[in-house]
């Protein structure tokens, strides 16, 4: 007697599976892959993705990545969004991540990578608090392992889709941030982070776009605004109302328009524009709520940040 068996097999690529007797139709689960910096954050960003319904693996090498997302697609839609955390802890396999994800864009599955950073300083203070040692760190010192670990993840840093710095972020500011990009039915076409800072304090390192505000005069030197800050009107006003305000804002918002279709071309679906002045009290504020206003009126969802008002 001729028995024909068939093996169910999920096609990636065409997002169907044959089992025996019958066709059944098959959705390829979205992807996310957590990586970043060993102790700025991937667990609780891992975390905040399961509670919102994701399925996580911790720690998959990357070469089984692709392998996960075909399980995913023979689940018959209850596996729907998968995250996987990727970090040195893979060893040797981190070396197959490229090779997993050129695989997975041949067969055009939709994949985001989520890059967590944080500053030299506050990844010290976290390893030196809890007492272990960084995982690349050897007989050296925290610090050594910590610049071992950036260089190894240079190239897939400047490859996320998005950044979030937690150099100064506690653990539910960070589950915040994740369940805004990530909660909901349905993923706008892009999310825009307009944060204000002050150059003195530093670079954001997350910005995508930076935004000099230090050529208009500061309202720090008219003692009748200097206690206020930029969500002040009267602050607000006397800055748009300097010469070459209005038409800063006018052209900027039509650039940041132009690089946002851009930005969808590409399939990048955040973006970080960080709006600085010297202390990031007065211009830098006043301009990030004019410029998140034109973006939300231009259907681009947006949230506004002020990471240095309130430090003086």
């Amino acid at each position: 007697m001729n028995e024909h068996h068939t093996d169910g097999a999920a096609d990636v690529s065409t997002g169907s599976v044959n089992e025996p007797g019958e066709a059944v139709e098959t959705a390829i689960p979205e992807l996310v892959i957590i990586s970043g910096m060993s102790g700025a954050g991937r667990s609780t960003a891992a975390k905040c993705l399961e509670d919102l319904g994701w399925f996580v693996v911790d720690n998959l090498p990357p070469a089984l990545i692709p392998t996960m997302v075909e399980l995913g697609a023979r689940s018959q839609g209850n596996v729907a969004r998968i995250a996987v955390v990727v970090d040195v802890r893979g060893g040797r396999f981190f070396d197959n991540l490229r090779e997993s994800l050129a695989d997975l864009d041949a067969k055009q599955v939709t994949r985001r990578i989520v890059f967590l950073e944080s500053s030299d300083e506050a990844l010290v203070r976290r390893f030196e608090s809890v007492r272990r040692p960084h995982p690349l760190q050897g007989d050296g010192r925290i610090v050594d392992g910590i610049a071992a670990e950036r260089d190894l993840l240079r190239e897939l840093r400047g490859d996320a889709d998005l950044v979030i710095d937690t150099s100064s972020l506690n653990v539910h500011e960070l589950r915040a941030k994740m369940d805004a990009q990530f909660a909901g039915d349905e993923e706008p076409e892009l999310r825009a982070t307009v944060m204000s800072f002050g150059f003195k304090y530093g670079l954001p390192v997350d910005a995508d776009l930076v935004v000099d505000m230090r050529f208009l005069p500061n309202p720090h030197w008219v003692p009748e605004l200097r206690p206020y800050t930029g969500l002040n009107e009267e602050v607000s006003n006397y800055v748009y109302n300097q010469p070459g305000a209005k038409e800063f804002l006018d052209r900027y918002t039509e650039l940041l328009q132009l690089i946002a279709a851009g930005y969808r071309r590409e399939g990048k679906r955040y973006v970080t524009v960080a709006v600085g002045c010297t202390g990031g009290k007065h211009r830098s504020v006043a301009t990030a709520e004019k410029l998140a206003a034109r973006l939300s009126s231009a259907g681009v969802e947006t949230v506004v940040v002020h990471r240095d008002m309130g430090r003086e």
